[in-house]
């Protein structure tokens, strides 16, 4: 059973009682005649053919408060766009397939390159992007859940749980971030988030002072976990990175743009595990590796922002005091470990802090280099300014794949 303690400036909503998700649900369906609400799945086409999806779509069948359901599906072809339609079809809120790589989608996403509003990179950003003015379009939805497709513990409960501080009329948060223990087949997980975000964290509090934005990230959890909801209205002004940044510069649009009362965290799950990504230690081109650089360059993209000034000689500053504070993690999640009955890889776990390290000089370098570099994607308000009507031509692109394609 978690504790009740509040850490940091954002509200933490605990699961103290292990009610019900019958009780929850319940509340939830209440909440939905004044909130209407939606889920939003960012998906690769291989995930259909995993065994997480098949088991998220079987507990979302019995979900009686969604009022809708969007997949932007992802590296599909014709006939796996047709499979996919298929692979929904059984879900009986109304959902709408977004097919990424369709020629209409495409269409729509070479004008907005044309004016220098779309995304410029492939990935899960680019995909969740374009799922936000979706919703936004179809106006079906005031509070939106968005969580990955590769949780395999997945149950009904993680959504309602995550859904309820911004679905609940009383409240009056804006976002909920969701948060668990990375726990899983006896040994702990969540490496990046364990030991580089938390670590580096502290570590520029440390080298730089005191921050506010810094206070603000270290009150979460969980700050790299993919599940998080919102009202409607963030997703109209929100910029998120087409890369690996996703969950921090989300984090970090919620600090510039709304007041922590409107901000929470809670705790969704008690188990939870997904697919893992390799370490990458010789490639910084994929895996935790190149994850690692985009966090990176996230946070120092963030601070500069704020009028702090960075140079080769503060990065190596960083990489030494993170260095010594990360190994310092390594013995404590060792402790926590072994009074768990649990395993840790002290030599593995020296490794990822080795080679995150590498990578702060890396990330500084590539900052140093291309000090106008901007992964943000613009927000809709934005791009609607520039192009009124583009939502209604989403919508359309989107019904018009599903008429044609839908045997």
């Amino acid at each position: 059973m978690a504790d009740f303690f509040q850490n940091g400036v954002v509200t933490t909503i605990h699961n103290l009682t292990r009610r019900s998700s019958e009780d929850i649900e319940a509340e939830l369906v209440q909440f939905s005649t004044k909130r209407p609400m939606g889920l939003i799945l960012p998906s690769l086409f291989s995930e259909l053919e995993g065994d997480a999806l098949p088991k998220i779509v079987n507990e979302l069948e019995s979900v009686p408060y969604l009022s809708e359901i969007v997949i932007g599906l992802d590296r599909a072809d014709e006939a796996e766009y047709r499979h996919a339609l298929k692979f929904f079809a059984r879900l009986p809120q109304h959902h709408r397939v977004l097919w990424n790589d369709g020629p209409r989608l495409k269409a729509l996403d070479e004008e907005l390159q044309v004016k220098g509003l779309a995304p410029k990179e492939l990935g899960k950003g680019r995909n969740v992007w374009y799922c936000m003015g979706y919703i936004l379009a179809s106006e079906r939805s005031e509070s939106i859940d968005l969580h990955d497709c590769d949780i395999t513990t997945y149950q009904k409960e993680l959504l309602a749980r995550l859904i309820y501080p911004v679905a609940n009329p009383l409240f009056n948060y804006k976002f909920s971030k969701g948060y668990y223990a990375r726990v899983a087949n006896g040994k702990i997980n969540g490496r990046v988030s364990r030991l580089l975000v938390t670590p580096l964290i502290r570590t520029l509090e440390r080298v730089l002072g005191h921050n506010e934005y810094l206070e603000f990230m270290d009150s979460f959890r969980y700050p790299l976990a993919g599940e998080f909801s919102f009202r409607r209205d963030v997703l109209n002004d929100i910029r998120i990175p087409s890369d690996w940044g996703l969950e921090i510069g989300v984090l970090s649009e919620m600090h510039r743009n709304y007041a922590r009362n409107h901000i929470c965290q809670v705790d969704i799950c008690d188990n939870y595990d997904h697919k893992h990504q390799d370490l990458s230690l010789h490639n910084d081109q994929g895996g935790l590796s190149r994850m690692s650089i985009d966090i990176i360059k996230a946070m120092f993209r963030k601070l500069a922002t704020q009028g702090y000034v960075f140079s080769n000689e503060t990065f190596r500053s960083i990489k030494a005091t993170y260095y010594r504070i990360a190994l310092d993690f390594v013995e404590t999640y060792n402790s926590d470990a072994i009074m768990n009955g649990l395993t840790l890889d002290i030599h593995n776990e020296e490794k990822a802090v080795e080679l995150f390290a590498s990578n702060i000089m890396k990330a500084g370098q590539s900052f140093l280099d291309n000090p106008m570099e901007t992964p943000f994607i613009p927000s809709w308000n934005r791009v609607e300014s520039a192009i009124p009507n583009i939502k209604q031509r989403l919508i359309e692109a989107v019904e018009l794949d599903t008429v044609e394609f839908m045997e």
